[in-house]
């Protein structure tokens, strides 16, 4: 069994993998070929924005829109601290820094009503209100001037409250969709939320290439130009017209084939991913086995990038899958203010409660689109021991 089965998708689609393939290598147009402006025509009309802006991995694609936003040092950006380490990290690299906000104990997403608490703290420098890095109360403090949301796991973040929080506070919002892509909340698509949008095609996510890759959604024609121009070292009208500090992060045209060819079948996938959700869900609850199954609220699709269920006793789960030869993961064990990079930081053990007891007792079963029912009861009756 597989715990992200990229074989069998790819038997479904090599054919016409291969013929997308090939016709990049009769045109030989290797980087921002035609490819590259298809991928982004079709997926901008596919989450309903104006502008989608291949770059080189999702990572990028969050430096990206901090860079466009002008994000730099003593600007306080507020992000979830039990997610993967690229979001913290992007704001680390642009010279902010990031303030961490507990996060919600059913989505796992960021806690909109402690974001409020957090910005505040920060204005007033005051620890009191939410915990906060020793930046945020050395000399003149940090000025709040962003968030970024991540939609854990394909559920993406309550952003009607975020921008809420945001619209009162001036702060830009950008949505994390490295694993929500497909997924929905209130009639809209992942990646059409905030003032821009990052996902991630690493292969392992709902749309996922043979490799590296991201994108940038944006409606801001201005962000929009900024991105254009960043990802290929701050280049002006003319090649060799650099305007700007930039990055080398295009979306090599090969990836971008492959992303096509996968885009025929991602609506089906996403269905498939529904489907073996709720027979996980069912058989789980069914057994009585105490797990918590994951939980999407109304309104909401989850793209099911990952099922993870919480366990009192989490170890005993893992060895029953281990011993029944039943891949798992756990996503993520230790949150991100308590990661050795960020110490520098100063967040102390017990700060962000809720992530710190979802990350004891989490962990990830395996979930694809083509996940057989008989491998779904396998699971099951491993967990039960």
């Amino acid at each position: 069994m597989q715990f992200i089965d990229l074989g069998t998708q790819q038997q479904r689609i090599r054919a016409v993998v291969e013929a997308r393939i090939r016709r990049v290598l009769d045109h030989g147009q290797y980087v921002l070929g035609p490819e590259n402006e298809e991928l982004e025509e079709r997926l901008a009309a596919y989450v309903g924005v104006r502008h989608a802006l291949g770059c080189a991995s999702g990572t990028d694609a969050l430096v990206l829109g901090l860079m466009a936003l002008g994000v730099g040092p003593g600007d306080a950006v507020f992000t979830s601290p039990f997610t993967f380490v690229a979001t913290a990290e992007a704001i680390a690299l642009t010279g902010a820094v990031p303030v961490f906000v507990d996060i919600e104990p059913v989505t796992f997403n960021l806690a909109p009503d402690r974001l409020a608490q957090a910005v505040e703290a920060v204005r007033r420098k005051d620890a009191r209100l939410h915990p906060l890095p020793a930046q945020a109360l050395a000399g003149e403090g940090l000025h709040p001037r962003g968030v970024i949301a991540v939609d854990l796991f394909g559920v993406p973040a309550d952003y009607a409250a975020i921008a809420e929080v945001a619209a009162a506070e001036e702060l830009f919002v950008i949505e994390d969709a490295a694993q929500s892509f497909g997924g929905m909340r209130q009639g809209r698509l992942a990646g059409s939320f905030g003032d821009l949008a990052a996902t991630s095609f690493f292969p392992a996510k709902p749309l996922g290439g043979y490799g590296d890759g991201g994108m940038v959604f944006t409606d801001n024609d201005r962000l929009a130009a900024l991105v254009r121009s960043i990802r290929v070292h701050g280049q002006g009208e003319d090649r060799y017209e650099n305007v700007r500090l930039g990055l080398n992060a295009r979306l090599d045209t090969l990836q971008a084939a492959v992303l096509l060819a996968k885009c025929e079948i991602f609506a089906d996938e996403v269905e498939r991913r529904q489907q073996v959700a709720a027979a996980y869900s069912t058989r789980i609850e069914g057994a009585g086995l105490g797990l918590v199954t994951p939980q999407v609220p109304e309104g909401c699709r989850s793209a099911w990038a990952q099922y993870s269920v919480l366990a009192d006793n989490r170890q005993l789960y893992l060895e029953r899958l281990a011993a029944a030869g039943i891949p798992y993961a756990i996503y993520y064990p230790r949150p991100l203010h308590l990661q050795a990079a960020f110490a520098y930081l100063g967040y102390p053990a017990g700060a962000l409660p809720v992530a710190e007891d979802v990350a004891g007792r989490i962990f990830s079963l395996p979930m694809h689109p083509y996940l057989a029912e008989q491998d779904i009861d396998r699971v099951v009756a491993a967990l039960a021991g």
